[in-house]
């Protein structure tokens, strides 16, 4: 397992070498103003390899850069903004995660069903999620506040404006809308894939083994399907953490919450690059150390994968 660790993080940590050297050459490309905002007086004129390693010393010891802009460091802009953006993105995770597990064992279980109504209901669901999961983020969003803000009058058709994690969190009324818009897209995804990892499952002889043992269908789906099922979902979520965020960018503009989405959205339309790239550069780190924890998880679940690897 320690190799295993040793190399999953060295390799996370080329990647995010990668990942810098295209964030600074993006920065290099920048008009001259945005240079200096960035990478600090003098260091546009420095040799490439010299203005790297200052750019990356300065962002390591927390130095995205300033915003003109705003007439504030980047720095000041995330530590306001990412507490907004974790609250949406991580409570919209784990209810897509609650209602995707059990819905896409329940597809799976009615897939191969002699039941022709069973088979009608895993039809109807797979065209539901696949609904979802092709409706832009912004339609969605749109709709929703139309039905339920604007017709209903049941959520409020604006995010939580309070600061903090805690604030948006217990601000339930206004985070309904848009943690429903980000997570029924998210639902569909993972849906779709414990249903397909459900099936593998269900097609392995120890399956089959503990229904000739005359194990009933509800204990075969919790201790033998399930399971086996969960292990490419802590991968998969690992791996939708960039495509989370993502729609976290249109939610956040779509429902006016003023959380990371919302900051590279308004500085697109400044012109911002300083804000632009460095809540880019830690959108990608964040994705790469996720996508690190989760094939760590999957390794710690699945001993077969470490030790494939060793």
């Amino acid at each position: 397992m320690t190799a295993y660790l040793a190399r999953r993080v060295l390799q996370a940590i080329a990647v995010l070498v990668l990942v810098t050297l295209i964030i600074f050459l993006l920065l290099r490309l920048t008009p001259a103003g945005a240079q200096s905002a960035a990478l600090g007086g003098g260091a546009a004129h420095r040799t490439f390899l010299l203005a790297y390693l200052s750019w990356v010393g300065q962002v390591l010891h927390g130095n995205l850069g300033f915003s003109a802009a705003r007439n504030t460091s980047v720095a000041a802009l995330l530590a306001a903004s990412l507490p907004r953006t974790l609250a949406l993105t991580v409570t919209a995770t784990v209810v897509a995660l609650v209602v995707a597990v059990p819905l896409g064992l329940a597809q799976a279980a009615r897939a191969n069903a002699a039941n022709r109504a069973s088979r009608a209901a895993d039809h109807a669901a797979s065209g539901l999620t696949l609904l979802f999961y092709s409706m832009p983020v912004f339609v969605l969003g749109s709709v929703l506040i139309l039905l339920f803000a604007v017709r209903l009058h049941v959520f409020g058709p604006e995010g939580p404006q309070a600061p903090g994690f805690w604030g948006v969190i217990s601000d339930w009324r206004d985070l309904t809308l848009p943690v429903a818009t980000l997570s029924l897209v998210t639902i569909a995804l993972f849906a779709r894939y414990v249903r397909a990892s459900a099936l593998e499952s269900m097609a392995q002889e120890y399956v089959e083994a503990a229904r000739a043992r005359g194990a009933g269908e509800g204990r075969v789906l919790a201790r033998h399907v399930l399971r086996n099922s969960l292990l490419p979902v802590v991968t998969m979520v690992g791996l939708s953490i960039p495509q989370i965020v993502g729609g976290a960018v249109v939610v956040e503009s779509v429902f006016n919450i003023q959380g990371m989405g919302w900051q590279i959205w308004q500085a697109a339309q400044s012109h911002d690059f300083a804000v632009t790239l460095g809540f880019t550069l830690v959108i990608a780190a964040g994705a790469v150390v996720g996508s690190m924890l989760a094939d760590l998880g999957y390794a710690l679940l699945d001993p077969r994968i470490r030790d494939a690897q060793a």
